[in-house]
């Protein structure tokens, strides 16, 4: 975390505007703002999830800040194929912040469909399904401090199925 708040930091020491993707960068974000040595200005963004057969995705939570002129990172718990974040980027790019870039805590660059740069990242994953730290599956999971791997064909038999062993830890 202190990397990546010292990286933010010392890009933005005139200050800059930190927008969070509920819900799973919440954990995430409130420590990486508890670990920056400038004064960010925060705010929320929301989308929905894909439309079955569409690839569409809608704002449900909109900023409540005006980002014109200003610098803003966008801050994302994991960025995967990169759809959503060209969405959000896209988004806020048509608002005319100073400057725009994205930060993540994990990075899949493998999967990503969308060539969309992530300018400030922890780490870089490969094809690991990820929980706990904000990331979910069907709800479960996201209040878990640590990041864990998790079997997606397991979870689609029973959302449960690591409750008892990660939550006993």
């Amino acid at each position: 975390m202190g990397k990546l708040a010292g990286e933010i930091s010392a890009a933005y020491e005139d200050g800059v505007v930190l927008v969070a993707v509920l819900k799973g960068s919440v954990p995430f974000f409130a420590d990486l703002i508890r670990a920056l040595t400038v004064n960010p200005l925060l705010d929320f963004m929301a989308i929905s999830s894909y439309a079955p057969d569409s690839g569409r995705v809608r704002i449900v939570k909109d900023l409540d800040v005006d980002v014109s002129g200003r610098d803003v990172v966008l801050v994302e718990g994991i960025v995967d194929t990169g759809l959503s974040l060209t969405y959000l980027l896209g988004v806020l790019r048509e608002r005319q912040p100073r400057s725009l870039e994205a930060c993540a805590l994990l990075d899949k660059a493998a999967r990503r469909i969308v060539p969309t740069p992530v300018k400030f990242r922890g780490f870089e994953i490969g094809d690991e399904f990820a929980l706990g730290y904000g990331l979910d599956y069907a709800g479960r999971y996201r209040n878990l401090n640590r990041v864990v791997a998790g079997d997606l064909r397991v979870l689609r038999e029973d959302p449960d199925a690591y409750v008892q062993e990660l939550y006993a830890r």
